[in-house]
């Protein structure tokens, strides 16, 4: 079961990693790796709600998520918009974009870098309102409740995320507006780079969760209209054919993931700048990592879910957060991609230990409940 899931996976895997060390060594080969496991990390909660939503489709619609939305995501998302964003932060053709990243490297470094204000500025307050948004929601499950609960306490204020956001990039402006002043205003352009770009992050985002949840809405209105359909029809007894109940409702949820998916495919996109520029390896990774979101997805509706290990969605959390800060930070100083990937990744590794760790106390609980009932029931017998 494992292998018909993943095989398309594993293959893809295989094959990007070989590329990845002809193409840039053991140091593309590590990392493409770390790529691929951040992709995944990241939209581990993707394909949960991937899974939620997909279980109740037709089979007709899974196969078109599964195929025709691979092709949207992969491509589409993780292949094109990394180098949209370098052809606009650059203000070249994206086809020049693509000519120099594979030709002419020095120059396509050189372009990234000058870039790469803008390109941090706006995925740093992108990643920062996902993170934001998150921390600030009072959950019932909480992974560090000591740092958790008060946040979202705080959270009830109303527009206290933009707000927050705002402040960051503010201060990330006027730092680098006294930059400017310090060497004879040659960072002048630069901070007001920072400042668009940070606006234009923050905009997307909220664009992006207008559109979630514009068609969620939708969703839900699809679905409780014909819930009330089916039930007339079964009272008049002419019941309306499955396959169109099906297929209004499942347009509507097949548009609704596209949505989804790209939302959540810019965290990994955004992301993956922080690790590295280069457009071929940061292709290799995300594609790897799409992949096994595509099949993490099939799993779930196949054999049920993985939400036992409860606290990986909030690991994936704080390292979008992370991210975030990293990315306004290489705003002004160079950090390393290994250490950088690596801060995700150890984030990751930790959430996934307490949920082990959580799911083996819960189970020790439940046994010693067990026990004294068995003992209880025992003594009132004798």
């Amino acid at each position: 079961m494992i292998l018909k899931t993943f095989g398309w996976s594993f293959a893809v895997t295989a094959l990007g990693l070989v590329a990845a060390v002809f193409y840039g060594g053991w140091t593309g080969f590590g990392i493409v790796a770390i790529l691929s496991i951040l992709e995944i990390s990241l939209s581990f909660d993707n394909a949960v709600v991937n899974a939620g939503i997909l279980k109740k489709m037709s089979a007709f619609w899974q196969k078109i998520f599964l195929t025709v939305g691979v092709l949207i995501a992969v491509f589409g998302m993780r292949l094109v918009f990394p180098v949209a964003i370098v052809a606009i932060s650059a203000k070249i053709n994206p086809i020049d974009a693509v000519d120099l990243a594979l030709n002419n490297k020095d120059h396509y470094q050189q372009l990234v870098t000058d870039a790469h204000p803008a390109i941090a500025a706006f995925g740093g307050m992108f990643l920062l309102m996902i993170f934001l948004d998150f921390i600030f929601e009072d959950r019932d499950i909480k992974w560090l409740g000591w740092l958790e609960r008060p946040l979202a306490k705080l959270g009830k204020v109303d527009m206290l995320s933009v707000c927050i956001a705002l402040i960051v990039l503010l201060i990330s402006a006027m730092t680098f507006a006294t930059n400017a002043h310090q060497h004879g205003g040659a960072h002048v352009d630069k901070a007001q780079t920072v400042l668009i770009s940070g606006i234009a992050g923050l905009i997307t985002y909220m664009i992006v969760g207008g559109l979630s949840g514009y068609f969620e809405d939708r969703l839900e209105e699809e679905e409780e209209r014909e819930h009330e359909e089916e039930e007339e029809a079964e009272r008049s007894g002419k019941k309306k054919p499955a396959v169109v109940l099906a297929g209004q409702a499942a347009f509507f949820m097949f548009l609704y993931l596209e949505v989804l998916d790209a939302s959540f495919s810019f965290d990994g996109v955004i992301g993956a700048f922080a690790i590295t520029n280069d457009i071929v390896l940061m292709a290799l990774g995300l594609g790897i990592g799409a992949m096994y979101v595509r099949s993490l997805t099939v799993y779930l509706v196949r054999q049920g879910t993985l939400d036992d290990y409860v606290y990986l969605e909030h690991g994936a959390h704080y390292a979008i957060g992370a991210l975030s800060v990293i990315l306004l930070v290489t705003i002004q100083y160079e950090i390393h991609e290994v250490i950088t990937g690596l801060v995700g990744v150890v984030l990751i590794a930790w959430s996934f230990w307490s949920s082990v760790r959580r799911n083996t106390k819960l189970a020790a609980a439940e046994g010693k409940a067990v026990a004294s009932d068995e003992k209880t029931e025992v003594s009132s017998g004798v």
